[in-house]
């Protein structure tokens, strides 16, 4: 696998619009050439298409250079845009100098330069392209001396006129398109930074997490002895229910406990399981029966067997949503799926609570969440896990209940 830094990667992608600025020049130059053996065939010069032809050998071989060894800094892209610039000089220089109509394609490497380089090196490109249009001043063709004659003047104003369009339209497809990948790159930059402050967030829950976890392992064993020792003791009936009661609590903190170290494992290790919809759902059903007997929960079937790629975490991550719509509506949730095309299905869960200022304080699980009945990280801690499996959480709030939509892709085959 070829690993490429954030330069490398933009000057690959940079390189289909050098290759389409310079083959355009390379067109331009070409029309020239054949309108002036057409119109004033003495003006042609056998040494001006050879040039043509070796700018349009160096658009090629930079372009294929820059696709499998894209440089790994500007000065290489500074370099073969001043041979941009070299080119079309001398070939300015044998086409009639600064009479020739086509001197603002010198504009077109300046243009790109600001857009690809430091603004260091877009200053000395500049300068190098003033240069070059000194040049042609300074050492003018034989051909600039006869451009007042009638026909030649004429062709001359036209040719203006078409250069000038045909360099304001590479202008605009060539560096609109560039600034448009700019953008494109720093807005994907923002959302990078901020899933990694996310993640961060997430990351130092978690370690809390463990660290309680593993601190609660010791005295949930203490309580567990403790009751043992109780019970060696022969109580009376009544306090041997409260034994049998506290002793299924405790059991039930210890399987927490193994959950949260299990699901830690699976994260770290990046392991998935690949399983129909319908036999997850039946297996957070059975969760479900187990941490609220009594919630009147509404599973609709039937449900989709496609197959997605889950987790313990994932599970933890339905489950706490449907808490929340129990906390918030305990007469009535209800779960539902469904496919929602070739690439994902949902999972909708639905309550007659009202959350919408939840939601809102929450960024929709952007932020830690205020609440009376817990430490509030649920939701925070639901969006990260289902963000980070590939899907993404949505919430519809209104005045007769909340609505949240958990998207999932399919899981590849493999998985």
């Amino acid at each position: 696998m070829e690993w490429l830094t954030q330069s490398q990667s933009g000057y690959r992608r940079a390189s289909r619009y050098l290759l389409a600025m310079r083959l355009s020049v390379v067109g331009m130059q070409l029309v020239t050439l054949v309108v002036t053996h057409t119109v004033v065939p003495r003006y042609f010069t056998l040494s001006a298409l050879m040039l043509c032809a070796l700018y349009a050998a160096f658009s090629a071989l930079s372009y294929t250079w820059f696709v499998r060894r894209p440089p790994t800094t500007a000065w290489v892209v500074g370099a073969s845009l001043v041979t941009d610039l070299a080119l079309i000089a001398g070939w300015l220089l044998l086409t009639g100098g600064y009479a020739n109509p086509l001197t603002s394609l010198l504009l077109l490497p300046i243009a790109v330069g600001i857009v690809l380089l430091p603004l260091r090196q877009g200053i000395g490109l500049t300068l190098i392209g003033i240069l070059a249009y000194a040049v042609q001043m300074r050492w003018p063709s034989s051909m600039a001396g006869h451009h007042h004659s009638g026909d030649l003047a004429q062709l001359h104003l036209l040719g203006m006129g078409v250069a000038f369009a045909l360099t304001a339209v590479i202008l605009l497809l060539v560096v609109g398109a560039l600034v448009r990948q700019i953008r494109e790159q720093q807005t994907q930059l923002s959302r990078t930074r901020e899933a990694r402050l996310r993640d961060e967030q997430v990351i130092a829950l978690g370690l809390s997490a463990a660290g309680v976890a593993h601190r609660l392992g010791t005295p949930l064993n203490t309580v567990a002895l403790l009751i043992e020792e109780m019970r060696a003791n022969r109580p009376p009936h009544s306090d041997r229910e409260d034994l049998d009661l506290m002793e299924q609590q405790i059991n039930l903190c210890c399987d927490h406990l193994q959950q949260l170290s299990d699901a830690a494992v699976q994260v770290r290790s990046a392991r998935t399981e690949r399983i129909g919809a319908d036999r997850w759902m039946a297996r957070l059903m059975e969760s479900a029966t187990l941490l609220w007997p009594s919630g009147t929960i509404e599973w609709r079937r039937p449900f989709p067997t496609t197959a997605i790629a889950v987790d313990a975490t994932l599970d933890q991550a339905i489950l706490n949503l449907v808490d929340n719509a129990l906390s918030a509506s305990p007469d009535w949730v209800a779960v539902s799926v469904r496919e929602t095309g070739e690439s994902a299905v949902a999972i909708v869960v639905e309550d007659r609570g009202s959350g919408s200022d939840r939601l809102d304080e929450a960024g929709l699980g952007n932020d830690v969440v205020r609440s009376e009945q817990g430490l509030g990280v649920g939701l925070l801690l639901s969006n990260a896990t289902i963000q980070r499996l590939g899907g993404t959480l949505k919430a519809i709030s209104t005045p007769r209940g909340t609505t949240m939509i958990i998207e999932l892709p399919h899981a590849p085959h493999g998985d």
